[in-house]
């Protein structure tokens, strides 16, 4: 199973959003063939809850222009670690240390690391 169309617009404007926002580290993981509840993952990391909240905006507001939307957002008040929905795209933004804390690079290292240059 490849990535969809519509996955792949996600990933494309996302990514162009955190990166707006000078998020760092930022890592996009195909889980297609090994995840049943999404297609790709976007993991990024910010420097205190001012940025990751601003990251989360933007990508929030760049991906919804695009046609997609939010189905759910989780930890956005902490800023630690917020979560975004997008159709099969989950976006992970984190706080350096909770990143490395949850390390979901290792957790979903049987996914593909899709080349976002």
């Amino acid at each position: 199973m490849a990535l969809s169309g519509d996955a792949k617009k996600i990933i494309e404007v996302g990514v162009k959003a955190l990166e707006d926002k000078k998020a760092e580290d930022i890592k996009v993981i195909d889980i297609s063939e090994i995840c049943i509840f999404a297609d790709a993952l976007i993991i990024a990391t910010g420097n205190n809850k001012k940025q990751i909240q601003a990251m989360s905006d933007e990508a929030d507001e760049k991906i919804s222009e695009a046609g997609f939307d939010r189905f759910c957002i989780e930890g956005y008040e902490n800023a630690d670690w917020i979560l975004m929905g997008y159709d099969d795209v989950i976006i992970h933004l984190f706080e350096r240390q909770m990143r490395s804390f949850y390390d979901l690079e290792r957790l979903y290292r049987d996914g593909k690391t899709v080349d976002i240059t």
